[in-house]
């Protein structure tokens, strides 16, 4: 049994967000962290690894530093990490990632009691897309939105959480899982992982390595396959620092009052 996970190196939105002429993000000119949603999985696979003692393999796509990300993980426990990286795949909207995710995933093999858990949705997009795209483009049974999961045998029990309460859902393996945070609270890397993650394998996969599978074709990767047209992006302005007014007393709601009523709001 291996658990696989995907995850995806994001722009830390507290800082400065910048934007190529096309449209994309500069993303080598930004800080980057790792997908909030995204940890919830890798936390919910090592879980289930610490309870069966299965195989936990990280996937992501992304430039080369990406791989200090997955040291990371493997810092956290994780035992193997796949980055995928080509000039090919840059620009891929969440159709296009999903392509290339699904058949690097399908390259290393699927297996009958195989789990591919991923982040709900990452937060510089907010579709929730990629991972059921993978779960139907690797014709898999898929469970969203996970609070809880329990495995019994080759079946999975997902509660899910929904705006008015929660679902309780039964899959079979193989099988594609999306996470929420609620789900769990990560674990921090330990001393023993950040010296033992540097002795772990980093699998890379090209666009050379997935050439001929069946879902790679040059009209659907890349900015030149995605469909999704991006009419502008822009850094919104920055606003002004505020006024802090100290008391609880009638002299602050009066001075308070007159502040409003210069600006012409109330």
């Amino acid at each position: 049994m291996k658990i696989f996970v995907t995850v995806k190196q994001v722009p830390d939105t507290s800082g400065t967000v910048a934007v190529n002429p096309d449209g994309t993000l500069d993303r080598a000119s930004m800080q980057t962290i790792i997908n909030p949603d995204d940890m919830n999985a890798v936390e919910a696979a090592l879980t289930l690894k610490d309870e069966l003692g299965c195989k936990v393999i990280a996937f992501t796509m992304g430039p080369p530093p990406a791989e200090g990300m997955l040291r990371e993980l493997m810092a956290m426990g994780v035992d193997e990490g796949v980055l995928i990286t080509a000039r090919e795949f840059g620009g891929s909207d969440t159709y296009a990632t999903s392509q290339i995710i699904a058949a690097a995933i399908d390259t290393y093999g699927v297996e009958p009691e195989d789990i591919i858990l991923a982040g709900r949705q990452a937060i510089d997009g907010d579709t929730a897309q990629v991972g059921p795209q993978i779960a139907e483009k690797l014709h898999l049974p898929q469970v969203t939105y996970a609070g809880e999961i329990k495995k019994d045998g080759n079946t999975l029990t997902v509660k899910r959480m929904l705006e008015d309460g929660y679902m309780t859902v039964k899959v079979q393996t193989p099988c594609m899982i999306t996470c929420i945070k609620e789900l769990n609270k990560p674990r921090y890397m330990n001393i023993a992982g950040i010296f033992e993650c540097y002795r772990k394998d980093v699998t890379v996969m090209t666009y050379e390595t997935l050439k001929d599978h069946p879902l790679i074709d040059k009209s659907t990767i890349g900015l030149a396959g995605s469909p999704t047209n991006i009419l502008t992006s822009f850094t919104p302005p920055q606003k002004g620092a505020g006024m802090m007014l100290e008391g609880d007393g009638r002299d602050t709601t009066d001075k308070l009052a007159g502040i409003l009523a210069a600006k012409h709001i109330i």
